[in-house]
């Protein structure tokens, strides 16, 4: 497994020992098995980008603290140069960049996404709150409650991110777009 995989379920694990939260509280408020929940904090199993920041949000820290063992600091504004966002391959289909990791008590959580083509069907996944989507580059197809919808170059989506969605990039070639999960 990625060494910063590794090293972000360490900080999982310290920050929730340090919290007095036990795996079963957190296994059942992301609503999955204790196995699987045992398996993230020991960093052998890949983590979704809405299930950091549900980690984040039951253990009341910023996720950067989670992405990066520091605390965010900035209040006014933060810069983040291209290609210099923190940088996680959480899952397989998707590589994400964090667009404002030092900013302090952020409402929405911005990534640059790159899905790359793949044959299989994505793996659906939920999370509490609303996801709107840019696409930059490519064509992606968006699966999410029964509906298959496809985005191209300039397209968006809003949507519920309670219901389980999942993303597939098309035609061979990489999508690349802007998630906001809020």
């Amino acid at each position: 497994m990625d060494g910063k995989i590794i090293e972000i379920a360490r900080r999982i694990k310290e920050m929730r020992e340090l919290s007095d939260i036990t795996q079963e509280e957190i296994a059942e408020k992301l609503d999955i098995s204790l196995d699987r929940y045992i398996r993230i904090e020991s960093g052998e199993d890949e983590i979704s980008a809405s299930n950091l920041i549900e980690i984040a949000d039951i253990l009341g820290v910023d996720l950067t603290l989670l992405l990066t063992g520091e605390e965010p600091r900035m209040n006014i504004f933060t810069v983040t140069r291209s290609g210099k966002g923190v940088v996680v391959e959480r899952r397989k289909q998707y590589k994400y960049e964090n667009l404002a990791e030092k900013f302090i008590h952020k409402r929405v959580e911005p990534f640059f996404v790159i899905a790359d083509p793949k044959d299989e069907e994505p793996t659906l996944h939920a999370h509490p709150g609303q996801e709107f989507n840019y696409i930059l580059m490519g064509s992606l197809k968006l699966y999410i409650h029964g509906n298959e919808i496809i985005l191209n170059e300039g397209d968006s989506i809003y949507f519920d991110s309670s219901y389980p969605h999942g993303m597939k990039a098309l035609n061979g070639k990489p999508a690349k777009f802007l998630a906001i999960i809020i």
